[in-house]
C-alpha cells in the first residue's frame, strides 16, 4: 500500500505525473476490493482480489522500467520506496523460471502440506492431470509456472 503524501513527504521525481492516473486507478480498485463484502467466501478467498490488484500494480511498474524503459531509475526507486510495487516480487521476476510468479507465498516451502514443495500453481500445466482444477489457496492464481 502506498504511503500517504503530506506536505512533509518528499516530492515525486520527474515523470510521475504521466503514470499518476493509472496508479490512482489501481488505488481505487484496491479500496473497492478492501471494502467489498466477503460474506459466503472462505477467509483466503476474500484476499484474492487484493493480491491480484497488488500483483497487477507491481507488474505495471516492472514493465514500465524493465520492458518499456519508460520511467527513470530515480522514479522507479521512489515507487518501490513508497510502496507502489513489491520490490521482492520484482526481484524474483528478474530471475529465470520466475517470470510469471504470482506471489511470494507460492514459492515458500514452509507453508505447504508437504515438506520442501511449492504451491500447485507452480506446477506446469503439462504435468497436471486433465480435468484437475488448479487454483492457488493463497492468491487464487490458476498457474504461474514459466511453462504455463
Amino acid at each position: 500500500m502506498p504511503k500517504i503524501r503530506t506536505t512533509r513527504t518528499k516530492k515525486p521525481p520527474e515523470g510521475y505525473e504521466e503514470i499518476e492516473s493509472i496508479l490512482d486507478d489501481y488505488a481505487r480498485k484496491m479500496r473497492d476490493a478492501e471494502n467489498e463484502s466477503h460474506e459466503g467466501k472462505r477467509k483466503a478467498e476474500s484476499l484474492w482480489p487484493i493480491m491480484q490488484i497488488s500483483h497487477a500494480r507491481s507488474r505495471y511498474v516492472y514493465e514500465l522500467y524493465y520492458k518499456r524503459e519508460a520511467i527513470s531509475k530515480p522514479l522507479y526507486d521512489w515507487l518501490l520506496k513508497e510502496g507502489f510495487a513489491d520490490a521482492n516480487l520484482i526481484a524474483k521476476w528478474k530471475k529465470p523460471g520466475y517470470e510469471k510468479l504470482c506471489c511470494l507465498r507460492c514459492i515458500q516451502t514452509k507453508d505447504m502440506n508437504y515438506q520442501g514443495s511449492t504451491c500447485i500453481c507452480r506446477v506446469p500445466k503439462a504435468q497436471v492431470r486433465s480435468g484437475t482444477v488448479v487454483n492457488c489457496v493463497h492468491c487464487g492464481c490458476r498457474g504461474c509456472s514459466s511453462d504455463s
